[in-house]
Order: structure tokens, then C-alpha cells, then sequence
């Protein structure tokens, strides 16, 4: 295929140039009917904010410029078949789980999954099997998964009907996905990879393998991360052996039938920019990413981690691109940094966690901007070091797993208990900070207190708390105890 064409793009330009009188939704009629939305995007933007119709083809059945747009995006990715999707990775994600198992069911994953994948098994009924992943004692992240944990877990549930791995995680750590991919596919189980965070390995050279390349099932693109695609843009990918009639099915499921042509044509453009200029492009941001890497390290107290981490197991391989900072040696949470950044030098990093920065570093980033990020880290390791006392110092804390995430969402609970007075009690809901967007608790998993300590900590420290249905996340919401099983 001719990797220069963009269907959804030149048919919207041919649409334009037409000007069709519109007696269609959306109602603002190509911006005429709300001036400040119009001056606000632009009357290029409102013009092709328009919906399905012949000409634009259906992205819930499509049959011409988005189904030629999803072969596109399938040759460069080296996919069986690829789906446009406008609900985020998170829509992605879901369908791959909703896909591969139902009520019953058993999956196979790491715990330190973004939440989408559990909102999924509320959804669908189907049972996780979690593998706790090892932590980096000094950075106090979550690694990737062992292959004898995944033996492990296999050996355990043999009638287990896929694993899913994260590949990236928000950190950068690779899993040894080719041999996870042999071990499943030798039980018989799919390999589902959230990828949300590795758009840039299908087109960038000396970057770790992808799951396609690995033999994966499935995997979810996040476009807009590292691709250049607007916000709320993504790929879903599959092999061979899954079908795509229905994926089709399940994505209708949940994904809006009024698709926004915006969304589409920044996935149809931005496949055919990395297709033609990846190669180049993502050669670039290694680059700028390691010039960042190595002048943080001189700093002092600082610590920008990369290749020296791999182990060949729970860390197989890095993400180079990914520029993540450690910072408690200087007596700063990683929020606090994050903070300082945004409040006193007008930088807005990614993530502030606990004891970490993470600057995304991508396809639109210059050296100038890396060069201001690093001045603002020394000086504010100059203005603002002090002693490392009362920090905590890790980010994932192994959960005790007792009912399903289906189960503990829809039963009967005692409602708004103060958090305090919750150890040993089991969560309906879920806590997490955001981002990363890994659930601290999730339904069905037992509260202790050094979850409660680590969710108040995280809040004194100014981490974006979401998930309980108390917004001040003062309060959760506990199984009534009589309903435990």
C-alpha cells in the first residue's frame, strides 16, 4: 500500500471544497451557529466537524476511506488488521479484555494495570490473576513481569484464557514479551499488550520489540502519547488468529456511533507522518532524551534512569524515549517537584508521583525546552534540597485480593465510611492517582493501613487523587461484611 495517502484527510479536503449545504447534525452548522466555538478552534477545525455520510464512510461498519485508512495503519504496524478508535486507549483496552474472556473466565495480568483493564473485568465478570510484579527497592516503582512469575501463574491456572501485559509501563520497563507470547500461545491462551506507551516502537530504530513483532493477540495503540494524533486517538491492533468481524462487534458495543472526523483524520495523518518520517523522527527524540538524561545526572541528587537498569528478566528492556526522574534524594516527593515545576518555572512535566518526574519526551519536543526543564531542575535542586526524612518510598503496594471486581462493585455495601476507619474492611471502588491511573485499591481488594497511610500521604503531597465516589476521598465505600464469601 501507498503509505503517502491519508483516505479520511483527503476526503474531508474534497468534502470542504464542495461546501454541502448542511441539513445534518452536529447543530452548529459548520461553526455558523456558535461564533466563540468557531474562534475558539477555527473555521478549518469547524468546517470538517461533521457526521457520517456516504462520502466519510462509518466507523462502525466501514466499507471505504476508513476501512482503507485501517489497512494503512495495519501495513505500518505490521498488524493482521487495525481499528480506528475515538474512545482513548482506554476504549482499546477494553476491547481486547471484553474480547478475550467473559464471566467466569480467568486472565492473567500484573497488578499495576491501568485502570481501564479492571473496569473491564467490572464489566464482563471475568476473574484476574494477578502477578505481583517485583519493585525497584531504590526507586520504589513496579517492574515488569518475570517469566517465572508467568509460568507460575500459567502453572496455576492452566484453564486461564488469555495474559495481558503491560509493554511500556508509564516507567519505560519492558517485560521479555516474545517468550510470554510462547508460553501462552503453548496453553493455548491469548496475549493481549497495553502498548498505550510505545507508539514510537513500531517506527523508531533500537527501541525495544513490539508486541505485533512479538506475536501478540492483540495490542492497544495510544496515538496521541507518542504519535502526534490528537487527544482521545487510538489504534487497536490484532493478529491473525483473532477475528476482526468480532472485535467489530465488541467495539460497537461501547464506542460512540457519532465518531468525531476530527479524531479520525489525526489518526489517518499521523500514520502516514511516522510511516514516511518515524524513522528520523523518533531517532531525534532518543536523542534529546538522552542529552536530557545524562546532563540531569550531573545535577546531583537527581536521578534520570535508563539502560543500566535492564536485568534481562523483570526489566528485559528500556524505553530510552522515556525521560523519568527520581527525586526523593533531595528531599522532594516526586509531586512536589511536579508542582514546583509548573508553579515557579512554567514547565508541566507528565507525572508527580511519590518519588518520581516523568517528562514525555516525543516527536514535538526541542532541545530548547529539554534545556529549560534541566535549569529548572538545578535550580530548583539549589533552592530547595533538604534533609530525605518522613518520605515515603515506594509506588505499588501488593494487594489481598478476595472477590472480583464485578463481585464487589454491584453488592451491598456500607456507604461513605471514614477512610480511617476502614483497615480490613473490602473496597467497592477505586483509588488511585491520576496519572499513572493504577488503582491504589480496587474493588474487592482488602484495605490495610498501609494502604490508608499511602492514600493520605499521597493526598498531604498534593497527588490528583480520582475513583471513590466521595470527591474529597475522605471516605470509601466497604462490602457490608455479611456479603463476604
Amino acid at each position: 500500500m501507498n503509505q503517502n495517502e491519508a483516505p479520511i484527510y483527503e476526503a474531508l479536503e474534497e468534502f470542504r471544497r464542495k461546501k454541502i449545504v448542511p441539513f445534518d447534525v452536529p447543530g452548529h452548522k459548520r461553526g455558523r451557529g456558535n461564533p466563540e466555538l468557531a474562534k475558539l478552534f477555527g473555521k478549518q477545525c469547524v468546517e470538517i466537524d461533521v457526521n457520517s455520510m456516504k462520502p466519510l464512510d462509518n466507523l462502525c461498519h466501514p466499507i471505504s476511506v476508513i476501512k482503507k485508512a485501517e489497512d494503512l495503519a495495519a501495513e505500518a504496524f505490521g498488524a493482521a488488521h487495525a481499528f480506528l478508535m475515538v474512545g482513548g486507549t482506554t476504549s482499546s483496552v477494553q476491547t481486547m479484555v471484553l474480547t478475550a474472556c467473559k464471566k467466569g473466565e480467568k486472565i492473567i495480568l500484573p497488578r499495576n494495570v491501568h485502570r481501564s483493564v479492571i473496569n473491564a473485568l467490572v464489566v464482563n465478570g471475568a476473574t484476574p490473576i494477578y502477578v505481583n510484579p517485583d519493585m525497584d527497592r531504590r526507586l520504589g516503582i513496579a517492574l515488569g513481569m518475570k517469566i517465572s512469575q508467568v509460568e507460575k501463574a500459567i502453572e496455576a491456572n492452566p484453564d486461564a484464557v488469555a495474559i495481558l501485559v503491560n509493554n511500556p509501563t508509564y516507567y519505560g520497563i519492558c517485560s521479555n514479551l516474545k517468550k510470554i507470547v510462547e508460553l501462552a500461545h503453548a496453553h493455548n491462551m491469548l496475549v493481549l499488550v497495553d502498548e498505550a506507551h510505545g507508539t514510537h516502537f513500531y517506527f523508531g530504530e533500537n527501541m525495544p520489540l513490539t508486541a505485533m513483532a512479538a506475536g501478540a493477540d492483540m495490542s492497544s495503540i495510544s496515538m496521541h502519547k507518542s504519535g502526534g494524533s490528537l487527544t482521545q486517538s487510538s489504534f487497536l491492533l490484532i493478529g491473525k488468529s483473532v477475528s476482526p468481524g468480532y472485535v467489530r462487534q465488541v467495539i460497537n458495543l461501547t464506542q460512540t456511533t457519532s465518531a468525531s472526523y476530527l479524531l479520525l483524520a489525526s489518526l489517518d495523518i499521523s500514520r502516514r507522518n511516522l510511516a514516511i518520517h518515524g524513522k528520523e523522527a523518533f531517532a531525534e527524540v532518543q536523542r534529546i532524551a538522552e542529552y536530557a538524561r545524562t546532563e540531569i545526572n550531573k545535577i546531583g541528587g537527581f536521578y534520570a534512569y535508563g539502560k543500566e537498569l535492564i536485568n534481562n528478566d523483570s526489566i528485559y528492556d528500556f524505553d530510552t524515549t522515556k525521560l523519568t526522574v527520581f527525586t526523593l534524594d533531595i528531599g522532594l516527593a516526586g509531586i512536589e517537584v511536579y508542582d514546583l515545576l509548573r508553579d515557579e518555572y512554567d514547565i508541566q512535566v507528565e507525572l508527580g508521583d511519590i518519588g518520581n518526574i516523568l517528562a514525555y519526551i516525543s516527536i514535538g519536543d526541542r532541545m530548547r525546552e529539554v534545556e529549560r526543564l534541566v535549569s529548572a531542575l538545578y535550580d530548583i535542586q539549589r533552592r530547595y534540597r533538604k534533609e530525605r526524612t518522613g518520605l515515603f518510598d515506594h509506588e505499588y503496594i501488593n494487594p489481598s485480593v478476595v472477590m472480583t471486581p464485578q463481585e464487589a462493585f454491584y453488592a451491598a455495601k456500607e456507604e461513605m465510611i471514614p477512610i480511617r476507619e476502614t483497615n480490613g474492611r473490602i473496597c467497592t471502588e477505586f483509588v488511585m492517582c491520576y496519572p499513572p491511573g493504577i488503582p491504589i485499591l480496587a474493588p474487592g481488594e482488602r484495605i490495610t493501613q498501609e494502604i490508608i497511610d499511602y492514600i493520605l500521604y499521597a493526598k498531604e503531597k498534593g497527588c490528583s487523587m480520582t475513583g471513590p465516589e466521595d470527591e474529597k476521598i475522605e471516605r470509601l465505600n466497604v462490602i457490608r461484611e455479611q456479603t463476604i464469601y
